[in-house]
């Protein structure tokens, strides 16, 4: 999010940003400064932030003008076609000009060690076939729609098509100002992501950049369709000027955490499914109600805000229920409060999130396919905070059982089981629990965690942390394997437009890949616990903060 100098202690802008992604070791990101000693025509280099290892420039970060942030925006970017074969002449697809020849690729594969493997690809107007590499050879079986005998599927997807996203990057690390960066970010066709924008003479913007398909009316691309008709082609791509766009606005803030970007007026389809808006609505919550002026103290603490926004609906339901148990009336009591804040060591946090957790299978998930995992995340959560309103729905009774269940059984029969649960784990008193407890990390390192006896050494952990999911600082976690960290903010920054070298940066484990180099998980117990260190900017400061000097020449 970016916050306008109208509001802030500075005069200044802020911008924020802490995208959301899996965790690893190493981190993804490495922080990095690219300055050109002097700069020229030829050397226009003077950036500052995070990068992926290898890329020559600076992913999110900020110049000597402007700033910049990333997060997914979620844009549905992808048809499924069925295509009719040819039964005489297989890699034969009909079109609404008659039978074409697929394209042909050999694409080689290079094994180290061993042989190179061949793999065979067909391309048609759409896209690739695909098929037993995603386990779709039943798919005429399975799927209920209208099959032709003889078919095959083609995927049109906007990343397999030409682009050079890192020129747009690069474009970007050059920008002097709000039309530069736009003018950037229309060459920002894939992945689409929610660009924050903000620069040193005080303005705040935002843009969606991306090809986002043109569809016909009707087509909602949520299931495969037709391709041999040509009636559900994509009719182009929705035009720069048109995709959404913010700068100035008068609340003084923008703020994007993979929530929808536009209304139902939009004429035009990004997505039919986004994140539900937990988080962003949060962050609104607490830029509107913060004290004025804004300072950095205040971000920081925004940041690391673990407040749960479902929680203040069902907490209350909890402690109307009725116990005989002395002991579940004494677990009931911790929650008497409770702030809804999911830190590391809070007791009622570890009680509501098994409690959550629980809530879901026990209402939702037992209703569903053992195949469709519903999640614990921002869908969830909006269907639960409905539901609580429809204390006799449906979707409260436990088709397990003959009786009929309304959400006062369901609520009790989850309390008692997460009760039991921690009580099992962590002991009898329930004022002893803590989230941290339950709630842990552990980086495990993107190749050799794989190999037993020796991942030992490349992994580090379990480490506690804060937070859960759809909670601004979101450590979330899968139901298959509860309460362990598997999406977390991947970096954290804040950068002070007023003064580039009071900005405040931190990744989640160090900057080195080897394992017993002491950068290598340094940034840990910083990152948990939503501590920081300085943005380096000022060529004289970092070179007093240098731990060592490499000279190449050339």
């Amino acid at each position: 999010w970016a916050v306008h100098g109208d509001l802030t202690d500075t005069g200044k802008p802020y911008l924020m940003n802490d995208p959301h992604l899996g965790s690893q070791m190493p981190s993804i990101w490495y922080e990095v400064g690219l300055h050109c000693s002097e700069k020229t025509e030829e050397c226009q280099m003077d950036v500052a932030g995070f990068s992926f290892a290898g890329v020559p420039g600076v992913v999110i970060g900020h110049n000597d003008h402007i700033a910049w942030g990333l997060t997914n925006v979620g844009p549905d970017v992808m048809d499924l076609y069925i295509e009719k074969t040819n039964p005489d002449q297989p890699t034969q697809y009909l079109t609404p000009d008659g039978w074409v020849e697929m394209e042909s690729i050999v694409e080689v594969i290079q094994i180290a060690g061993d042989d190179p493997i061949e793999h065979q690809v067909y391309l048609t107007n759409h896209g690739p076939i695909i098929g037993s590499e995603y386990d779709l050879e039943d798919f005429d079986q399975t799927t209920g729609l209208a099959i032709p005998e003889n078919y095959a599927l083609a995927l049109r997807w906007t990343a397999l098509e030409p682009s050079c996203v890192f020129c747009a990057m690069w474009e970007i690390n050059l920008a002097k100002n709000w039309e530069e960066f736009r003018q950037a970010a229309s060459h920002f066709v894939v992945p689409s992501q929610n660009l924050i924008y903000a620069d040193i003479d005080g303005n705040i913007g935002y843009q969606m950049p991306g090809n986002i398909p043109i569809r016909i009316e009707g087509h909602d691309s949520m299931l495969p369709v037709p391709g041999w008709n040509g009636d559900y082609d994509w009719q182009g791509y929705i035009p720069f000027e048109e995709l959404p766009y913010s700068f100035n606005p008068p609340s003084g803030y923008i703020v994007t955490a993979n929530n929808a970007v536009v209304g139902p007026d939009y004429p035009y389809l990004i997505a039919e499914e986004w994140n539900r808006g937990f988080r962003a609505q949060r962050i609104v919550n607490m830029l509107e109600e913060a004290p004025k002026p804004i300072s950095i103290s205040m971000l920081k603490a925004m940041q690391g805000d673990n407040y749960d926004q479902i929680a203040p609906v069902l907490v209350p339901e909890i402690l109307k229920l009725n116990f005989s148990d002395p002991d579940l009336e004494a677990a009931q009591r911790i929650l008497v409060g409770w702030n809804y804040q999911a830190d590391m060591d809070s007791a009622p946090a570890s009680l509501f999130m098994t409690f959550w957790q629980n809530l879901v299978t026990n209402t939702m998930q037992d209703n569903l396919p053992d195949d469709f995992n519903v999640g614990v995340g921002s869908t969830s959560k909006e269907i639960i905070r409905q539901l609580v309103t429809q204390p006799e729905n449906p979707w409260w009774n436990d088709s397990s059982t003959p009786e009929r269940e309304t959400m006062v059984d369901i609520f009790k029969l989850t309390f008692e089981e997460s009760y039991r649960e921690l009580k099992k784990d962590f002991g009898k008193d329930p004022t002893a629990w803590q989230w941290g407890d339950l709630h842990t990390i552990t980086f495990e390192n993107q190749v050799m965690s794989s190999f037993p006896f020796v991942n030992k050494f490349f992994n580090r952990g379990p480490y506690s942390a804060a937070g859960g999911n759809e909670i601004v600082n979101a450590t979330g976690w899968d139901p298959s394997n509860p309460y362990v960290i598997d999406w977390l903010p991947s970096m954290r920054m804040i950068v002070n437009l007023n003064d580039l070298s009071n900005s405040l940066s931190i990744h989640t484990t160090g900057q080195s890949g080897h394992a017993y180099h002491s950068h290598y998980i340094d940034m840990a117990d910083l990152w948990r616990n939503i501590y920081y260190h300085p943005m380096l900017w000022d060529i004289d400061h970092i070179k007093r903060q240098a731990e060592s000097l490499l000279i190449l020449n050339p």
